[in-house]
């Protein structure tokens, strides 16, 4: 081949993904051509998740993807796996190279020189200590929205998270070069931004490289919604406990952020959220639910739950499990507990059996629907802005409410990354396709 060529694969988070489009300019800039991953490219870059519980798998799937589209394409792996586990991803057949937290962004002085070997790949990786410093990071070109990176690493000792150790320490970006990315981003005529990071609400620790806070998340908020331009903004996952009512308040008035709040809850009972090592217990989480609904009672808002934990007895899955019932939200994220090498939860007693943490998960699925529908039928009537995305399906084009309704209408290519109110007019039970005839009522998509 001629030209130089790369494809990206992202595992993971909304994070991963502004990093790889990061990566991806980088690559561009220096004359590389995008390509798909499928498709015979002279650079693989993989940017892997260290959350899911089969990390090792997915990566190995998609370096075999990769050398099954180009056996003789340089494979370059990234990302928290990349990190935490640098040499066992040395030896999957078919890499040549590993990149950790601080050096993945600098993978262009690493490919000069960097040939097919067949041997074990070559790894540079910082100690996680040495990760304190902050490169900004935007995704752009592949979706109707963009995630910024505002904030990376996290300083909380979670009993069950590796994050810590595959991020290092909290810290962000400055102010300016955050509005300064949000600018570009409007530039290029992309009509939402999700903000991202590890932990965001404790945006405004190192961003003039100490560890002290320079701004706060209010502060950061207050300044974007100032930027002209700027449609939509939407605020990732949030701790509950940095979620203050003076930043519900600043949403709830904003003409660009959006009424949709993703907060981790991870367990109902304060027991098991004090072995967790959380930095709040249920009494605080429901009082940030309240909150919002008192000034947004459309708002939507998603919850992580974590089942299985070790010590979480049926008791204690029954407190999560009426505690979120109870709770006025509209979806939840389950994560079954898988032990991870490094933390203090993997050594603790009270294993859940596999099928157990199953059930469980189950349980919590079937009643997220249940949240899920209720809110919808809830919604059922009402007029909101939705910005139409790419994708087609059977001839219908899909979208998302400002307060996080999926729906979708008869394909128009006119309608494609603009702002259209929209009435919702029916659920479907079996979340099948529904051809609507007239462009008056539009169907929410469950």
């Amino acid at each position: 081949m001629n030209t130089k060529t790369a494809a990206y694969h992202t595992l993971g988070c909304k994070l991963n993904f502004a990093e790889t489009s990061t990566i991806a300019r980088q690559l561009t800039e220096a004359g590389y051509s995008k390509v798909d991953f499928d498709d015979a490219a002279q650079v693989y870059v993989i940017n892997t998740c260290s959350v899911t519980e089969n990390a090792d798998r997915e990566c190995k799937l998609h370096v075999k993807r990769a050398m099954k589209a180009n056996p003789e394409g340089l494979v370059v792996v990234v990302g928290c796996y990349a990190q935490l586990k640098p040499e066992e991803i040395s030896c999957i057949e078919g890499v040549d190279l590993v990149l950790g937290a601080r050096e993945k962004f600098n993978i262009l002085s690493y490919l000069d020189d960097l040939q097919k070997s067949g041997q074990h790949a070559t790894v540079h990786s910082c100690e996680i200590e040495e990760a304190d410093f902050f490169t900004g990071s935007y995704s752009i070109g592949d979706r109707t929205r963009a995630f910024l990176k505002v904030q990376d690493g996290c300083d909380y000792k979670c009993t069950y998270c590796t994050i810590p150790l595959a991020r290092g320490i909290s810290r962000s970006d400055t102010i300016e070069n955050v509005v300064r990315h949000a600018e570009d981003i409007s530039r290029r005529g992309i009509k939402e931004i999700v903000l991202t990071g590890v932990n965001i609400g404790d945006y405004g620790k190192g961003e003039f490289g100490n560890k002290k806070h320079e701004h706060t998340f209010l502060d950061l908020i207050s300044e974007l919604d100032r930027v002209n331009g700027i449609e939509r903004i939407r605020i990732s996952s949030i701790e509950p406990n940095l979620l203050k009512d003076e930043s519900i308040a600043l949403v709830a008035a904003s003409r660009s952020f959006v009424p949709h709040f993703h907060i981790p809850l991870q367990s109902g009972s304060d027991e098991v959220l004090k072995k967790m090592k959380r930095r709040y217990l249920t009494g605080l989480y429901e009082d940030r639910i309240n909150s919002i609904r008192t000034l947004m009672p459309h708002a939507a808002i998603g919850v992580d739950v974590i089942v299985g934990f070790p010590g979480e007895t049926e008791a204690h899955f029954m407190e999560t499990y009426q505690f979120i019932s109870r709770l006025p939200v509209s979806y939840l994220h389950v994560f079954t507990y898988s032990e991870r090498e490094n933390t203090e939860a993997a050594a603790m007693e009270g294993i859940v059996p596999v099928a157990e943490r199953k059930r469980r998960n189950k349980m919590l699925r079937i009643l997220s629907e249940k949240k899920k529908m209720a809110f919808y039928e809830n919604q059922l009537g009402n007029s909101f802005p939705v910005l139409w995305e790419h994708d087609v399906k059977a001839g219908m084009m899909f979208g998302f409410t400002e307060n996080y309704i999926r729906v979708k209408k008869p394909f128009d290519e006119s309608s494609v990354n603009q702002i259209e109110t929209v009435k919702l007019f029916r659920t479907e039970q079996d979340g099948t396709v529904t051809v609507i005839p007239t462009f008056e009522n539009f169907l929410v998509s469950v």
